[in-house]
């Protein structure tokens, strides 16, 4: 039976780009704060891709998913959270969240808990199984599915057995998931989305994003 994902957040951008991808290989709900929105955006997405997703409200994706993904602006996920932390506990949560500075996206900003996922794993003292990835992968990149993709993930979790799993998934995608330590490592791939902000306003690019060289192949 194919692994459920929920998408907390999944009308955005990255939510709905990463729908598209995943309904091909997961059962994907789709979450918003509106159950509407999300069932006409799930719709759209499923017809336009043939995969499996449905829409619902983000309790309801965070409740009945096995893996839980936050596509959340850091702005707004503290909020969110006060009413999905009781369905989140026990869940694999991975949290993509980049703690950007809307007056200045191209310069690193620290939140002050250390990192997003740290913030997270805190607010959610403990119960739930954060996994930090997919900060530096673009929400065109993810929607033009008729390009393959093509790049690394910096996945990272103090629980190895939900990191696995998570590396599985964003390689389902066909993107390269690399075990980047524990949790606390976070702060650097959260930290390298402004930067490549930078690099694309910088060199006119719009999609930059990382490879990691030097290491054997995944087979």
């Amino acid at each position: 039976m194919p692994v459920s994902v929920g998408i907390v957040g999944g009308t955005g951008a990255q939510g709905r780009g990463l729908a598209l991808r995943w309904g091909a290989t997961a059962e994907v709900l789709l979450g918003s704060r509106s159950p509407q929105r999300a069932v006409r955006s799930a719709e759209e997405l499923a017809a336009a891709s043939g995969g499996s997703i449905r829409g619902a409200s983000n309790r309801e994706a965070a409740r009945t998913s096995d893996v839980v993904v936050l596509a959340l602006p850091y702005a707004a996920r503290e909020r969110a959270l006060e009413e999905l932390a009781p369905a989140l506990a026990g869940k694999i949560v991975v949290d993509m969240t980049v703690p950007l500075d809307p007056s200045r996206p191209t310069a690193v900003r620290l939140p002050r808990g250390g990192s997003a996922a740290l913030e997270l794993q805190a607010q959610l003292c403990g119960r739930a199984r954060i996994v930090a990835a997919l900060h530096n992968i673009s929400a065109a990149r993810l929607a033009a599915l008729a390009e393959p993709l093509r790049g690394d993930v910096l996945v990272c979790s103090d629980d190895e057995a939900a990191k696995a799993r998570v590396i599985d998934l964003i390689d389902a995608l066909g993107l390269r998931g690399l075990d980047a330590g524990p949790l606390v490592n976070a702060i650097a791939a959260e930290s390298l989305t402004p930067v490549l902000i930078h690099i694309n306003r910088r060199y006119g690019g719009s999609n930059a994003g990382i490879e990691i060289v030097g290491i054997p192949a995944k087979t």
